[in-house]
This record gives C-alpha cells, structure tokens and sequence, in this order.
C-alpha cells in the first residue's frame, strides 16, 4: 500500500476550502472585470533564463528547477509578473496598449512553509503594461480599495512607498552600489525587527552611522499621508518621486479613500524588478498574518526580453495567505461550504420525481442538489447539514411541497415552486 501523503508545503483543497477560494476568486474577477481588466494565461514552466535573476537571490534559491526529459533547462514559476513581461514581449503585436490584464493561477516556490504561506499556493495578479504615470499608479491602488471593500474583509491599511526615494536617500549616503542588499534587508523588517535589521546592514558593510540614519528614514512617521509626503517633500525638495505621490495623494483624496493609505518608508518589496511606487496591505484585525495584497511599478522588467518600452505596474493579492486570516477572523466569507441552495429528497417510490423537481428549480435559477443515494429520509437530511445545504425539499402532495429549514429545524407547508425559489433567494 502506498502512504497518501502530500509534500510538505503542498495540500489537498477540500470542497468546503475549494468553494471559499472560489467564492473571493470569481468576485474579485467581477471587479477587475468592471475596471476594464481582461484575462490571460501563461504556462506553469518557463526556461530558467526566463526566470532566472529576476526576482532577486532568494528567489532563485526558492526557485523549483529541474532538467526536462529533454534535456532542457526549465523552472516552475515563482509568480506571474515575470511571465507576464515575456508574454507581453512575445506577443507584442498582438496587444494593444495600455494592456489591462488580470491572471488567477498558482505559483511555487520552495521556501519554509507556514501558517498561510505554502509553497504552492494561488495568486490573483492584475497589471497594467504600457504606461507611466500617476494615474496607472493610482488605478491599481483604487482596484486594490474597491477589492478589499467590496470583499468586506475588515479595516486594512495599504501601506505606499517608492523606491526611487530609498536609492536618493542611499545615494546621499554614498552606498547606492549596496542598494539591493539594503532593500531586501528592509523589506524583512515586520519579521527580524529593527536590530535584526540593523545587524544584517552591518554585515553588509555599512558603518554604524550609515546603519542608523537608514533605520532613521524609514522610521519617520506613517500616521497621516500628506504629513509624511510633507517631510519626505523636505528632505528631497520637488523631485519626481514627490511630485508622483503627491498627484497620487490628489487622486486619493478626489475618491475619498485617503485615509485607508498610509505614506510607509519601511516598505521596499524584497523583489527586485520594482523600480518605482511599492506597496503592501494589511488587514488590521489580522496584522500578524501579513501583507495580503502587494505589488508596484516594475518599468525595466519586459525590456529583458524586447526592445520596445514597456512600463508596468500592478498588484498580487495572495487568496491562501487572504483565506487564512479569514478563518482566523471567523469571517462569514469562509462559512459556505456548498453551492447548492435546496436538496430534494429521493424518493424510492417514484425514481423520476426528485430529479424533476429539481429541474424546475434550477429552470427558477435555484442551485438544486438531487439527493441520489438509497439512504432514509433521515440520512438524507443529515447529508444536507454536512455538507452545508441550507434547504431540503420533499414530497407533499401535487404541484406543492414541503420545506425545511436545515438551520432551525423549521418545516414550511405547501409551497409551490414559485414560493421555495423566493424563500431561498428573496
């Protein structure tokens, strides 16, 4: 007998799980949908150069990669912005541009499991490739607002930042060549904390002076947009970073969403295709359980694989990390766990009727299961409380049945068709 066992970091998705992920994927679809964002796919495995170096030297390392039967050299992708540059580079001419696209698949990579972190897992990324300016910045910003909002998730902060700041602010300290090395060590910050921070700028060769003035910058203070755009504005005078953020800060305020963003010099992202606005988002009932939905401009990533420019710049929202602290929040998004709306019972004397009724049901729009077992009318109900069903219809008499609701134990007497399908969807 072989062991039915999984790879750690690996994991089977039960119905009940299976129909949550479902359930956020297909409304986060709607609303990307209505912004205009159309769909793509790309394959699970690239060539390595494709992947290779573009998400920086962890994720190389975290990279599954291994000799195809051909003997090609070939990696399973580690997310779905780096195939998005190749797919955009190779089909070129087949786009037009702005390209607004929308991606929901799974990504791998082999890093230390934990709790809502696998290493293969679901993202729903949406970008937008060919432009550069404050309103493609803010739009991804608005959709990532519209999603949480809408998703009914919680208070959650959206975290912004620039990556065009930190190397100023590097390159004024004289040690713009370490600026990877710097970023990837900040952006671990909500995991080692200052002193593992600052232990890990050390070993990277900055002096203690250097080391403290860095903690100092991205320590200055979050609470409130427009003050810290105020002391960043300062620090650098009215360079195009400000002046990006300050037309993004404009765009915040005409929406009336300023409040749910904060100005966060801490945030890096540890990838190192970003070039431009950076950001993360955490859900605030749920702070330990990480950003759920991050991403920025990446203005240099499709150049590797065209000549043709093409900035980009969009977001990832990580529906296991997302369900995970759903869970842990109780939240009645992760409470369904089947998609029927009724069962109808069997009935062994008349072997056509509970599949008919369930056809006038669904012709009502009623998601209806037809209970195909031979077990008794008790088991059949019992069946329907496991699996989450929150109706059982069953025989009366004619065109009139009887309804009971699975969550009170209450029993409805003579309703028609018409009746159960306005009882369950009012």
């Amino acid at each position: 007998m072989i062991e039915p066992k999984v790879l750690k970091g690996f994991r089977d998705s039960l119905p009940q799980q299976e129909i949550v992920r479902q359930k956020l994927m297909s409304e986060i679809q709607r609303i990307l949908r209505s912004f205009g964002f159309v769909p793509i796919d790309t394959p699970a495995l690239e060539y390595t150069e494709v992947l290779l170096g573009k998400g920086g030297g962890e994720t190389d390392k975290q990279m599954f990669r291994f000799t195809d039967n051909g003997g090609r050299d070939v990696a399973m992708r580690f997310d779905l912005t780096v195939p998005l540059a190749r797919y955009v580079a190779a089909n070129y001419s087949l786009l037009s541009f702005p390209f607004k696209r929308y991606h929901m698949s799974k990504v791998w990579r082999g890093e230390k499991p934990q709790k809502g972190r696998y290493r293969e897992f679901w993202q729903c990324d949406f970008d937008m490739v060919g432009v550069d300016n404050a309103q493609s910045d803010f739009e991804i910003l608005l959709l990532i607002h519209t999603c949480l909002s809408q998703m009914k998730v919680g208070p959650f902060k959206v975290s912004v930042s620039h990556r065009g700041l930190l190397n100023r602010f590097l390159a004024g300290l004289g040690i713009q060549d370490k600026s990877q090395d710097v970023l990837r060590a900040i952006d671990k910050l909500n995991k080692i904390g200052r002193d593992g921070v600052c232990e890990i700028l050390i070993e990277e060769g900055l002096t203690q002076e250097q080391t403290d003035k860095v903690i100092d910058f991205i320590s200055i203070d979050k609470s409130d947009f427009a003050k810290t755009l105020s002391i960043l504005e300062g620090m650098f005078g009215q360079v195009d970073e400000i002046s990006r953020l300050g037309q993004i800060l404009t765009m915040m305020k005409a929406c009336g969403i300023e409040k749910d963003f904060s100005l966060d010099t801490s945030i890096t992202r540890g990838l190192d295709y970003y070039t431009g606005i950076v950001y993360e988002t955490l859900l605030l009932d749920m702070p330990q359980i990480g950003s759920i939905c991050s991403g920025g401009r990446y203005n240099n990533l499709a150049g590797l694989y065209t000549k043709e420019n093409l900035p980009g710049v969009g977001s990832c929202i990580g529906l296991d990390r997302l369900i995970a602290a759903l869970e842990e929040l109780k939240s009645p998004i992760v409470t369904d766990s089947s998609y029927a709306d009724v069962m109808v019972v069997s009935n062994k004397d008349d072997i056509g009727w509970s599949e008919s009724v369930a056809m006038k049901l669904r012709a009502k729009g009623i998601n209806a299961d037809s209970y195909v077992g031979e077990k008794g009318l008790g088991q059949q109900f019992a069946y329907a409380e496991k699996n989450g069903i929150p109706y059982v219809v069953s025989s009366q008499s004619g065109d009139v049945f009887s309804v009971k609701e699975i969550a009170t134990r209450k029993v409805l007497e003579g309703l028609s068709i018409d009746q159960i399908a306005k009882l369950v969807k009012p």
